[in-house]
């Protein structure tokens, strides 16, 4: 049976490399880097290392990282320390629920927030972003890359009409980060998302960039540690595990490992186009990363499709992770215009740096035999087109 993990999106393989540098730092490198110990100051040599490691793969000053817990921990922390009761912020239905849900308490304590629209490919129209701005406005939140479709939102645009109108932005780059180049001048973001799951380091490990001079207010009060801006002892293992993804990655991209993926990922989908009457790749007119499709299967249940894959080793999934168990239909593909027939009959594929081309030939061959088999049994089992 083949084994092909295609769910990278969800989190992603720790490398061998990120595992040998984190290693020692579980055994005779602990250490607590707020010490003034011989062993907290290698211990604090060590979060310097990686801070400037990470700071590299945006185009940022090490001083402008703060380590946080991951992706949730950084999009909260970026919108709960700069919004205030009576301040407004401008969104996108397609955000991560990190982002949705953080805006809505936000709402509950006073602030107020617009959710923009998306296009037929999940797209933000920068217009629309300009139009949204009120004297209220403190902060625009659009996300770099969508974790679904793998859309790019146009940030460099949106990052221009943000400075214009002096109002800061914030971009969730989560499921960017190591897959394209990101360079926060050129992006012109005030505040920056990334997680280390997505980019092959330890899960429960993320930063959150802050341009220097940007007031923040911390969510975790405490002692000292990131520059008053997250407080408690570092977790020392993760943040190197992150550094060093954070130094491949850089280094992956800069051999033009994401071309490379970017062809397999094409590959993929013409051959399932091709060998699969009735499939659609979501959002296949946009600029995407290049690790993600996302595609439609008419006359089927993604989520059928998927259990079937998983049963011969494919791994793949209906969208998020963390909306996996929901009835609803995937959120960002309503948003986008799809019926919630074909939303619900769509499956997410993300490969990585490590998926190779007889992955990708396995999980075709797979596929098409188990969409032409489900809709085999579709009237056997509804008395309908649809399982």
């Amino acid at each position: 049976m083949a084994t092909v993990y295609l769910d990278n999106n969800a989190t992603t393989q720790l490398l061998p490399e990120v595992f040998e540098a984190i290693r020692p730092f579980f055994s005779d490198r602990f250490g607590n880097a707020s010490s003034s110990t011989m062993r907290g100051q290698r211990a604090r040599g060590a979060i310097d290392e990686a801070r400037g490691q990470v700071a590299r793969l945006v185009g940022a000053a090490p001083g402008e990282i703060v380590f946080t817990s991951g992706g949730t921990e950084g999009d909260n922390l970026a919108l709960r320390g700069v919004i205030s009761p009576g301040d407004h912020v401008i969104t996108c239905a397609i955000e991560h629920h990190a982002i949705l849900h953080c805006c809505r308490r936000l709402q509950a304590l006073g602030a107020t927030a617009t959710i923009l629209r998306v296009d037929g490919e999940g797209r933000v129209d920068p217009d629309d972003v300009r139009a949204a701005l009120q004297r209220r406005t403190r902060l625009i939140s659009i996300m770099a890359a969508n974790n679904e479709t793998g859309t790019i939102q146009p940030v460099e645009e949106i990052g221009r009409i943000a400075s214009e109108a002096g109002v800061l932005f914030h971009t969730d780059a989560v499921q960017a980060a190591g897959k394209i180049e990101i360079d926060v001048e050129r992006v012109g973001c005030d505040l920056l998302t990334l997680s280390g799951h997505k980019l092959h380091a330890p899960q429960g490990i993320g930063a959150l960039y802050v341009r220097r001079g940007t007031l923040l207010q911390a969510l975790l009060h405490g002692g000292p540690q990131e520059g008053g801006r997250r407080a408690g002892t570092e977790n020392l293992a993760g943040i190197v595990g992150l550094g060093k993804a954070a130094e491949l990655a850089s280094a992956w991209l800069g051999d033009g490992g994401g071309e490379e993926l970017r062809a397999l990922r094409d590959r993929f989908e013409a051959e399932v186009v091709d060998r699969i009457e009735e499939a659609r790749v979501n959002g296949r007119g946009a600029p995407r990363v290049p690790n993600t499709s996302s595609i439609a299967f008419e006359r089927i249940s993604g989520r059928a499709l998927v259990a079937a894959l998983d049963l011969r080793g494919i791994t793949a999934s209906t969208g998020s992770a963390c909306n996996a168990g929901s009835a609803d239909p995937p959120y960002v593909l309503t948003a986008m215009g799809l019926a919630p027939e074909l939303a619900h009959a769509s499956v997410r594929f993300s490969a990585s740096k490590l998926t190779t081309g007889a992955d990708v030939a396995a999980a075709v061959d797979c596929l098409a035999e188990e969409v032409g088999r489900l809709r085999a049994m579709a009237p056997l089992r509804t008395g309908r087109s649809a399982v």
